[in-house]
């Protein structure tokens, strides 16, 4: 019955455990780093911590899991064990995630659902968890509100605004302006307010937000507009978000004021007097009015007319052209015609009191006809106006001029009134013809209208005046011309691309199409430069290096649109300026100098080079010693190493020195290098005698000695290095009862007996020994006395002793020890002397001059030739020192058998 209890109960416990679902809510800013503890799970579920740790419990430890990783688990971090939740590598952006709509749900899960509303504002990552084992197994709904920081500035979608206002526009009149700023944050993070820079006392804004949210800015008048007085406002407007602290964002806005047609047609005078005589031709000339209106367009198009108090008799005699106001003389002048003349004209504007202007004529009877004009031009001519080229050549043909007298009773002249480059003169063989050309070249640059009068007078003194127009034509004539020939320039290195150099100018005096110019490089210039062919604005496109090139020098060419074009040349010169941005370089990264020791102190080592590709202070390097500064020093200017005192091998055989280069850039830049000085052996240490440690020392030969046994050594050891250093050992005094009994090795210092020892060879035996070393240019020396006591026991020492503290009477041998030769230790008879040297003076020169001095020895050792030498023993001997033994004894020293 249990089992089946079991199995009914069970299937219900499992359902219900499964059937548990909790929803936890966090929230957390925007683009927080990795790592950030967003909750956890297990403690706010109240799950218990400790299941499984304890190692009596059979109960597994909890786990949790994201159930499907969606877009959501992508930024966040769940920890299986501690149910931690953290934030992932990947950045929160809010505005990315939750574009599209204010209210946004990112699923990290297969399936979830909110029963929760989030805020209006709310951007909602939502995640499913499972908890397990089975005994803690939920379903966990966790909902992350990522809440909005200020990130985003206000942007204008445009960066350029134009309203147009009407100059009457009333005060307080408000204008949408179309394209507010935008900003993605949310909430008092987006666009609060709006401000201008510069309202010019006429101007404000305000916003007004509607349901969704939406903030427009509204410009508000706040003054009087004229569009006569100023037609444009330009200013900035500013954008301003609420976050801490605010972000800004502008735009340039435009405020065109538009014209209406608030100004009407006016004259400058009242009223115009003119004079007209009765034998006037028709469509003479005989006065024009003007009027001014100040608005634009339309709004400015006046047209003139008759009054209606105009007689029409008056309307008859004078024409009025509605669009010029020239008023002309349309028919004959007779007899009948009045005098006096009212003219009353108007000017008329659309929606305008019309301006009126009084012309009075007044007619002159004339009771002879005057002298008529007759033109007949040859060059273009268009209603009263000759058309002239520039450049034309000298006395280019204008126009034929008639002159006569209608009643044909009066001599008629005429002559040419006004300035300008023009000459009228008789035109032979006809009469009365008179022909108008021009005297020099026209300049269209210089003057472009002309107007001269040809005069015709007859005898009666009565004048007609015919006005010609002349107007020049432009031709493409004048190149272009730069402000400057030479245009000379700077930039610093390292510039940033397409860097602003500098706007070339060049006009050119010609007009319209002629004199627009277009400007381009030369072929001489680099690739890297530009130039724009509008503006001519240089620039230049890639970083400049002072040490790759410091000049530049090309040509600019100013075109203009003329046919054909002309164009002139100008030079630029660029000079890239220095940056520090080089660090001093030595030559070699290692320096190494051989210097004998005892250098003198101050001396010139070496010379440490180094260079800096900079110029100028940029470029200057000061030297300095980073390590061993109490002993070396470093010229600044030279690089010359130094050292303060004298070098002693024997002390140090080398150093190593760092020294630092540093220019004088700000800031500065510096660069080291090894300096190794090794110094070279010279040979200003003699050896050193180490045994025997006295010269009053003695040592006991038995006469039983064999020969060939080696009796003592001489012990020497020298501080130079190499040659200065190879010792070699040599006797060059002796004394005893049979001295050359004795020999020592040059190399080893070994002294050997050489004979067997007699009976009468019992004694004392005083050996000087010279121990030389091998130095250049000269070897150095020092001595030491060895005692050698020939008995078969030592029975009274003080004797012995007194003995030593005798000075011995010894002659020196000046012989060279040579180690490279074993010496000959057989006795050389004094009359084997002479063979010995001819037959080594037959095999070398050089064996002559070893036998000669070994024969002199031997001579001298027997004839008892004994030189007085100075015997210090204690101390070592200098070099070439000779030894004065003036302490010897002069007498020899009896040395009987003890």
């Amino acid at each position: 019955h249990l089992l089946l209890f079991l199995l009914f109960v069970g299937p219900f416990n499992c359902f219900a455990s499964y059937s548990r679902a909790t929803e936890l809510f966090y929230s957390l800013n925007e683009g927080l780093p990795a790592g950030v503890l967003i909750g956890s799970l297990a403690r706010d579920l109240r799950l218990p911590t400790a299941v499984g740790q304890n190692p009596a419990s059979l109960q597994p430890p909890l786990s949790f899991t994201l159930a499907s990783h969606g877009l959501g688990g992508q930024y966040v971090q769940l920890d299986n064990r501690s149910g931690e939740l953290h934030t992932s590598a990947v950045e929160i952006d809010r505005e990315a995630l939750c574009v599209e709509s204010s209210e946004a749900t990112i699923f990290g899960g297969s399936a979830a659902v909110s029963s929760s509303s989030p805020s209006p504002e709310s951007c909602l990552l939502l995640l499913d968890v499972l908890v397990l084992p089975q005994e803690y197994f939920r379903l966990v709904k966790v909902k992350i509100a990522i809440r909005d920081v200020n990130d985003n500035a206000p942007r204008f979608p445009v960066p350029h605004i134009r309203l147009l206002v009407p100059e009457n526009a009333p005060v307080n009149t408000r204008l949408a302006i179309e394209h507010p700023a935008l900003d993605p944050d949310m909430g008092t993070n987006g666009v609060q307010t709006y401000r201008l820079r510069d309202n010019y006392g006429v101007f404000t804004l305000d916003v007004e937000e509607n349901e969704n949210g939406e903030r427009t800015p509204y410009l508000i008048v706040m003054g009087a507009l004229d569009r006569e007085t100023q037609d444009e406002y330009v200013t900035v407007i500013i954008a301003e978000d609420g976050g801490t602290p605010p972000l800004v964002g502008s735009a340039t806005l435009t405020i065109g004021i538009s014209d209406i047609n608030d100004n009407c047609p006016q004259f400058n005078d009242s009223q115009l007097n003119v004079t007209v005589y009765g034998n006037s031709s028709l469509g003479t000339h005989v006065a024009t009015v003007h009027a001014v209106d100040v608005d634009l367009g339309s709004n400015a198009q006046i047209t003139y007319s008759y009054s209606q108090k105009v007689p029409q008799p008056s309307r008859d005699l004078f024409h009025l052209n509605e669009s010029t106001g020239a008023i002309t003389l349309s028919t004959k002048v007779d007899g009948d015609t009045p005098r006096l003349h009212r003219l009353i004209i108007l000017g008329n504007g659309p929606g305008c009191i019309p301006a009126v202007i009084t012309v009075l004529v007044t007619i002159i009877k004339v009771m002879m006809r005057p002298p008529e004009v007759v033109p007949r031009f040859i060059a273009n001519e268009v209603e009263g106006v000759v058309y002239l080229k520039e450049l034309e050549p000298i006395n280019t043909p204008v126009a034929f001029f008639t002159i006569k007298d209608p009643d044909e009773k009066y001599k008629v002249s005429c002559y040419l009134d006004g300035d300008g480059p023009f000459r009228l003169s008789p035109y032979k063989p006809y009469n009365n013809e008179y022909l108008l050309e021009t005297t020099k070249p026209l300049d269209f640059e210089t003057q472009q209208l002309y107007e001269i009068s040809v005069v015709a007078w007859n005898s009666e003194g009565f004048h007609v005046k015919k006005v010609v127009k002349i107007q020049v034509l432009d031709d493409n004539d004048n190149s272009p011309v730069f402000s400057e020939q030479l245009i000379e320039l700077s930039i610093e290195e390292n510039n940033v691309p397409n860097a602003f150099l500098t706007k070339l100018h060049a006009t050119d005096a010609d007009s319209g199409e002629r004199g627009q110019v277009s400007y381009f490089l030369g072929p001489d210039a680099p690739s890297y430069f530009a130039l724009d062919k509008t503006t001519g604005v240089l620039t230049v496109s890639t970083q400049l290096d002072r040490e790759e090139k410091e000049k530049y020098r090309y040509t600019v060419k100013a075109v203009d649109s003329g046919f054909p074009p002309r164009e002139s040349i100008a030079t630029v010169t660029i000079t890239v300026l220095d940056k520090n941005d080089n660090s001093p370089r030595f030559i070699n990264k290692d320096f190494s100098f051989f210097v004998p020791e005892n250098f003198p102190g101050f001396g010139e080592i070496g010379v440490i080079s180094v260079t800096d590709a900079d110029a100028g202070q940029n470029g200057w390097v000061a030297l300095s010693v980073l390590n061993g500064s109490d002993i070396f020093v470093i010229d600044t200017g030279k690089g010359v190493l130094r050292a303060k005192v004298s070098l002693d091998r024997e002390q140090q055989s080398s150093y190593v020195l760092w020294i630092e280069a540093v220019d004088g850039g700000d800031p500065a830049l510096s660069s080291t290098a090894k300096i190794t000085i090794l110094l070279l052996d010279i040979n200003d240490n003699p050896p050193l005698v180490l045994f025997p440690q006295s010269n009053m020392s003695y040592l006991l030969v038995l006469p039983s000695t064999l020969p060939g046994s080696p009796i003592t050594e001489v012990y020497a050891v020298d501080k130079d290095t190499g040659m200065n250093a190879v010792i070699a050992y040599s006797i060059i005094g002796r004394r005893g009862p049979r001295p050359e009994s004795f020999r020592i090795d040059p190399k080893t210092g070994n002294i050997t007996l050489e004979e067997s020892l007699m009976q009468n060879d019992y004694g004392l035996y005083r050996l000087l020994v010279k121990v030389s070393d091998h130095g250049y240019p000269e070897p150095l020396h020092s001595t030491v006395m060895v005692n050698l006591f020939v008995n078969d026991t030592v029975s009274n020492e003080s004797y012995i002793e007194s003995l030593l503290r005798k000075e011995p009477d010894i002659s020196v041998e000046e012989k060279q020890p040579q180690i490279s030769i074993e010496p000959t230790h057989k006795k050389m008879e004094s009359a084997s002397c002479m063979p010995t040297l001819v037959a080594l003076s037959i095999i070398s020169l050089g064996s002559i001059a070893l036998v000669t001095g070994m024969g002199i020895y031997i001579c001298l050792r027997k004839g008892k030739k004994h030189h007085r030498a100075d015997e210090n023993l204690e101390v070592q001997i200098p070099l070439n020192g000779r030894i004065n033994l003036h302490m010897l004894e002069k007498k020899p020293v009896e040395i009987s058998n003890i």
